[in-house]
């Protein structure tokens, strides 16, 4: 899906959560087969519940089917982004400053595409925005726009394997 349509989806879901008390977190586009998987992550202060996804859902479904917005079939799915949520905005880079971060880029960056570290700051340098990863101790200077998927990586105080 090309970046146009998913910024199209986040400019009608946007008022949308907001006008419900929530935030909206990340917008997804995945193609399985022939059809699309829509998934967004909402969150507000407390949490979010199942009635929070169900209402957004029921609201988004119509207006999205009302503008077209998708050629062809899709499923729309909402939920919380959880403990692994994407971080993806400039605020949630400033906002996560200190964890740990997997960030997945679209080109090699010090014959790099996959760092696990420490976000350690979000900065604009020469008009470019950088986000800066600490692993162990090296400082790796990423380019925003070469990011794909940036996620809170996992505790690892939970011992998931």
């Amino acid at each position: 899906m090309d970046y146009d349509v998913k910024e199209k989806i986040r400019q009608l879901a946007e008022p949308v959560v907001v006008s419900e008390g929530m935030e909206l977190i990340h917008v997804e586009c995945i193609k399985m087969h022939t059809r699309w998987i829509i998934r967004l992550f909402l969150d507000k202060d407390g949490g979010i519940n199942l009635d929070d996804c169900a209402n957004i859902s029921n609201q988004l479904g119509d207006i999205f089917d009302i503008r077209e917005v998708i050629n062809g079939s899709y499923t729309l799915e909402v939920s919380s982004p959880g403990i692994d949520r994407p971080i993806s905005r400039d605020q949630d880079f400033v906002k996560y400053k200190g964890l740990k971060v997997n960030i997945k880029t679209n080109v090699k960056i010090e014959g790099v595409k996959n760092f696990h570290g420490i976000l350690s700051d979000y900065v604009e340098e020469n008009g470019r925005k950088m986000v800066l990863v600490d692993i162990s101790g090296k400082i790796y200077r990423i380019p925003q726009q070469d990011i794909n998927k940036t996620n809170l990586a996992m505790p690892d105080d939970l011992n998931i394997k």
